[in-house]
């Protein structure tokens, strides 16, 4: 394990003209990234009108959004554009750790959180201030956080423990525990497959719960009628539908990612389902979350036009 000093990533083409397709693909999505996630958090962190919970974990999300993709587009697009495919021992171990950390607090935690601020919004209006107050927002933050920092942290010394002799070739875009785990020649790997069998029984759990507060927000359908305005109610649903899908999208392709049995394993299913949890809802967010959302679109232009009216 001391002598393997790098690791060698998939390589998304063979010739010079698909990496530099491959380059301009992601700079473009990780661009628009940057600026739609940017955007959330500038507008919900200087607008006081939207220091609300539910714009604090949406704050959240795309800060959680920013440092995944971060994590792992860059080192791809800098291999593809000087074409190569290496990345060093401690650069693999900072993505899985990162990676491991910022999906987690975004999936087990802050998505969980933002689907019980739905319900309790639209179920139990009259107690969202009591249920959501600004402390409880900040302790509910803190353990997403917490227990994220603590999944990533063992996770990632457990695999970089194991001893890994079946070479350095990572077949995927960046560094993903089950391929790592491949290259593994002692039993011990079980053990971290063991730790992501219970983390996907978690993660689905957690989505269960996320389906059934959205089940409780259709049955109780009349609750929403209790919001005093049709914009109060267009709000509820425009935020509660396009946030399930996202998280049926992001919980099913993490799962199968890391669960999926070696028989259906191959390149390029790999690759997209990859690209399906890691990349594409870090730039797909900020869209679902603010297109139909008239307070940050209110918010935005008062910031752009504020912006313009100093200069």
């Amino acid at each position: 394990l001391s002598l393997l000093n790098s690791f060698l990533l998939l390589a998304f083409a063979d010739t010079w003209q698909l990496q530099l397709l491959h380059f301009w693909l992601f700079l473009g999505i990780y661009l628009a990234a940057l600026l739609g996630n940017g955007l959330i958090i500038t507008t919900v962190a200087c607008d006081h009108r939207l220091h609300t919970p539910m714009y604090f974990f949406l704050l959240n999300l795309s800060l959680l959004d920013l440092g995944s993709i971060s994590t792992t587009v860059p080192q791809s697009m800098a291999n593809s554009l000087w074409d190569s495919r290496a990345i060093s021992y401690w650069g693999c171990a900072a993505q899985v750790f990162f990676l491991s950390l910022l999906i987690t607090t975004g999936i087990f935690s802050v998505l969980t959180i933002m689907a019980y601020d739905r319900y309790v919004a639209i179920c139990r209006p009259l107690h969202y201030g009591t249920l959501l107050g600004s402390r409880a927002c900040v302790h509910m933050a803190a353990a997403a956080w917490g227990s994220g920092f603590l999944y990533a942290v063992l996770h990632t010394a457990n695999t970089f423990s194991l001893p890994l002799c079946q070479g350095n070739v990572v077949g995927q875009f960046f560094c993903e525990i089950p391929h790592i785990l491949k290259l593994s020649c002692s039993d011990a790997y079980l053990r971290e497959v063991g730790l992501l069998v219970l983390s996907a029984c978690l993660e689905f759990g957690c989505f269960v719960f996320i389906l059934f507060s959205y089940v409780q927000i259709f049955r109780i359908f009349r609750a929403v009628l209790r919001i005093p305005s049709e914009q109060g109610r267009h709000k509820a649903f425009s935020t509660s539908l396009p946030h399930l899908a996202v998280d049926s999208l992001f919980v099913s392709t993490g799962i199968f990612a890391y669960l999926k049995p070696p028989s259906i394993s191959f390149p390029s299913l790999d690759l997209l389902v990859a690209v399906l949890y890691s990349v594409v809802p870090p730039a797909v967010n900020p869209l679902i979350y603010s297109m139909r959302n008239h307070e940050i679109k209110d918010a935005l232009r008062k910031l752009i036009t504020g912006c313009f009216q100093k200069q």
